[in-house]
């Protein structure tokens, strides 16, 4: 009778810890976690745009990026297309607070698929953490800009 007592007494001290721990961490979690909202990562600009945007550069929603499509829209092969575009969303991504190693999906618009090989021969010198991003690529049937490549990305933060 006394080792039942013992084991009960440590089984139901045992459940009531883990419902007390539970009911403390749900309470405190409801009460830490902010509103979610989404809204730009960046400084609003000065003096604001006269004309009402068609689309945000960025979003931020919790902890997760989404940065737009970004082109190159100067002169060049795909190989400047591809680096001028990444080294951009690069930086978009450091001013929100994030990183090529913090991007979990890449997609690559090509306007010509024939630039496929091309285009990844620029794309794999860039160093995107372990494990790399998802991707997809596909070819286009048109790109703004006449740039030969666009790319958006999802990060956190």
């Amino acid at each position: 009778m006394d080792k039942k007592s013992r084991r009960g007494l440590l089984t139901k001290g045992a459940a009531v810890a883990v419902v007390a721990a539970g009911a403390a961490l749900s309470g405190k979690s409801a009460q830490a976690q902010p509103k979610l909202e989404k809204r730009s990562p960046y400084p609003p600009p000065n003096p604001p745009p006269a004309n009402k945007p068609m689309f945000s550069r960025a979003v931020v929603y919790g902890n997760m990026l989404f940065i737009a499509g970004v082109g190159y829209h100067k002169l060049g092969n795909i190989e400047d297309h591809t680096r001028g575009v990444l080294d951009e969303i690069k930086k978009n991504l450091e001013d929100a607070g994030s990183s090529l190693q913090k991007c979990l999906k890449v997609t690559v618009l090509l306007a010509d698929g024939k630039d496929y090989e091309r285009m990844n021969a620029v794309y794999r010198t860039y160093d995107w953490g372990s494990p790399p991003p998802v991707r997809t690529t596909t070819a286009a049937a048109w790109v703004p800009g006449d740039s030969l490549v666009e790319i958006d990305v999802i990060a956190y933060i």
